[in-house]
This record gives structure tokens, sequence and C-alpha cells, in this order.
């Protein structure tokens, strides 16, 4: 029975992402042909049976979600936690003189999108900036920084790349969408660091990662 509900929530998140939309991604990657796709994934995945999980319960709340990069990512990441039963504070552009002092957790959704940066009236540099002091702030608070990269090869290019290498670089655990990491970009980052990260096949599968590393 647990396993029947467990597939239905799953089922019924993936409706839930659909409704909240997608921002458009500035460098969103071709569409792949389904075998390409697979190919992708499953190379994805083997790179990360090279890294150690998230342990349970590694994060804690009180916990703040943020955007790096500005994309709709944020949205499904707040999703995602209200789902998994984390409660979470969003705060999309939230600076490091912001980060209160009993915050445990910070969670960067990461992707950019040039729509989303317009929308805030920043640009790359101005948001770049932003996340080099925020997860500079966390870590001199103590904080635990989690990554999550869940727009797939669609959340991939020029733009989101150069908000993944700050965030990953600076991130104490992630949750990734294996299709978004054909490249092995983030995965060559945390094996380098040691960082505990969590693969998963789709978004809706970073739900359970969420829950574990939350102790759910």
């Amino acid at each position: 029975m647990k396993k029947i509900a467990t597939i239905a929530m799953a089922g019924a998140l993936a409706l839930s992402l659909v409704a909240c939309g997608g921002s458009s991604a500035s460098s969103a990657a071709p569409a792949a042909s389904a075998p390409a796709a697979s190919t992708a994934s499953t190379a994805a995945s083997a790179a990360a049976t090279d890294l150690t999980e998230i342990s349970a319960g590694m994060c804690q709340t009180p916990a703040i979600l943020t955007s790096i990069g500005q994309s709709a990512d944020v949205d499904i990441a707040n999703t995602l936690c209200s789902k998994a039963g984390i409660e979470v504070t969003m705060n999309k552009n939230i600076t490091g003189d912001e980060l209160p002092d009993d915050c445990k957790t910070l969670i960067l959704a990461v992707g950019g999108s040039s729509k989303g940066l317009g929308a805030a009236g920043i640009d790359a540099d101005q948001e770049l900036a932003r996340t080099d002091a925020l997860i500079a702030a966390a870590k001199d608070k103590g904080i635990t920084i989690l990554a999550m990269h869940t727009g797939g090869s669609a959340r991939r290019g020029t733009l989101s790349d150069s908000f993944i290498n700050p965030a990953f670089e600076g991130c104490d655990a992630a949750i990734v969408v294996s299709e978004g990491d054909a490249d092995g970009l983030m995965s060559g980052i945390l094996a380098k660091n040691s960082t505990p990260a969590t693969y998963v096949e789709n978004t809706a599968g970073a739900l359970g990662a969420l829950q574990t590393a939350f102790g759910k």
C-alpha cells in the first residue's frame, strides 16, 4: 500500500509541476530523440554512482529557498518541499546580509532564465555577485547549503552553467535530475569536492530525495 501511495503521490506531483509552468531558458538545449535522451541519462547516472549519497537528516529546518538564476525552477522546488512536508521560506532574491541567524539550511534552486532576470530587474553579473555573497554568508553562519538542479537539459546552456558552477562548488549536498547532467558538469564538481548527492530520473523523483535529506 505504501508503494502504491508513493506512486500516486509522484503522479500527482508531476501534474502539479506541469501546472507551475516553465520559464524560458536562455540557452535551452535542443530536444533530443528518445534514444539519445536515454543514453545521456544513463551516462549521467553512471557518473553519479561514484558520488556519496545524501545521508538522512543532513538538512534541517528552518530552511530558506532561493533562486540562483531566477528561473521558474524555484517555484517547482517550493512545490516539492511543500509536498515533502518540509517547511521553507521562499525568497527568490535573498542576500547574504539578509540570512537569519537561525537558518539551518539554504536551498538553491539553480537554473538561469534571461526572462526571470529581466523581471527581477537584474542582469547575470548582479545575480552571480549575489550568489557568491550568499554562499559566503551561509558558510560563515554554518548553514548547510543544498543545491538543486531539476530543470533537466532545458535548464542548461551558457547562462545556466554560469550559475551551476558557483552553486555546486559551494554546496554541501545536491539533488540533480540525471538528464540535465549528461556532460557530467555537476557530477564532476561534486566528485572533486566529495560532496554527497542524489541523482533522480525526473523532477518528481526529487520529492523522495528531499524527504531523505530532511529526515522525513
